[in-house]
């Protein structure tokens, strides 16, 4: 039996456009789909959900494999059936990287939960065991602390581009729409999802603002550099293409033209001029990072930059701060000459 993920349109405003289906049939998998249905009414977003319904397609497929059916009763599920699930996937190859693992162990342990809320306790409460009532520095959401089930992630340490590395790649970029793009990554931090979700009226350029969507129709507010704001009137008076769709950045040429930039499409951009330039790091994500690590150098605080960056946890903001020595050297030379008073004279 072959399992896939579908997308369908619908009117339906409870019932999530991604599904899992047998592909011989066409049938849904009941369990998986009520859930994605659950937090589809949750106002989830499709990215998320189809992230999730494809992480439930591998448990699916893994499940099929173990016991020879699609189908899962409350009766079949034991306690270490997550367990069994994590050492599968350690045993692949290539091997899912640990984050990849634990994100398809919680959304499968949510899942189950939500289907056969009185499963054993491994099913019930082996992911998420139970949410700390305190908030990191006072901002966020709680943090949740997770069980033993959890594949230890390595320590992330993105190192930032220098200087001369920006300054090679921007200047092969030749259009206006693509220094925007690249602009609004590395002067206002912006992930490569929401660069391509903007749309025209996001940009209030008389204001030099732009407005970012998140999750739960929920908008941030973000100054634009003068740069940004100078790059993105000559891409809006002289590039972009009329008629044209709603979006903020679209296709200038082709079939697709005048409408909205994809996310392979921005991927081509990246990877043309990462072979033009030789600079092999220079990914959406290392801007959004070369952004953070620039702030903080230049004295911004924490909170100004989680609000900044879209973070809802100030633990995720801390991740892109890398101090170095000499960082903490000029720190303390700065703070011995602003605010250490002088000793008193010792007296012989």
């Amino acid at each position: 039996m072959k399992f896939s993920v579908i997308y369908q349109q619908t009117s339906a405003n409870a019932q999530s456009p991604f599904r899992v289906v047998e592909q011989a049939t066409g049938r849904g998998i009941g369990w998986i789909n009520r859930y994605l249905d659950r937090e589809y009414v949750r106002r989830l977003a499709n990215t998320s959900l189809r992230i999730y319904a494809h992480n439930l397609l591998h448990f699916v497929r893994w499940w099929e494999i173990a016991h020879h059916t699609g189908d899962i009763g409350e009766g079949d599920l034991i306690e270490s059936t997550l367990l069994e699930y994590v050492r599968f996937q350690a045993s692949q190859q290539p091997r899912p990287s640990p984050s990849t693992i634990n994100d398809r162990v919680a959304v499968a342990d949510r899942a189950l939960r939500n289907e056969f809320p009185d499963a054993p306790c491994q099913i019930a409460h082996g992911f998420h065991q139970a949410f700390l009532q305190r908030k990191p520095m006072g901002l966020g959401r709680p943090r949740v602390a997770t069980s033993r089930l959890r594949v230890k992630v390595p320590k992330r340490n993105i190192v930032p581009l220098s200087v001369d590395e920006v300054a090679r790649f921007w200047s092969s970029f030749r259009t206006s729409r693509d220094l925007a793009i690249v602009g609004l990554m590395l002067l206002q931090g912006l992930r490569s999802g929401e660069v391509l979700a903007l749309n025209r009226d996001h940009a209030l350029l008389s204001e030099a603002q732009l407005r970012i969507p998140g999750k739960g129709n929920k908008f941030r507010l973000l100054p634009l550099a003068p740069e940004t704001v100078q790059l993105l009137n000559h891409y809006l008076r002289l590039e972009r293409p009329n008629p044209c769709s709603v979006a903020l950045f679209v296709s200038l040429k082709g079939r697709a033209r005048g409408t909205r930039m994809t996310a392979a499409g921005l991927r081509s951009l990246f990877r043309y001029h990462r072979q033009g330039t030789g600079i092999q790091l220079a990914n959406p994500h290392r801007f959004r990072h070369t952004f953070a690590s620039d702030m903080i150098r230049a004295g911004m605080s924490l909170p100004a930059l989680m609000r900044l960056m879209g973070h809802e946890d100030i633990q995720t903001t801390l991740l892109y701060v890398q101090v170095t020595p000499q960082d903490v050297y000029l720190e303390y030379a700065r703070a011995v000459a602003q605010h250490i008073r002088p000793l008193p004279a010792i007296s012989s």
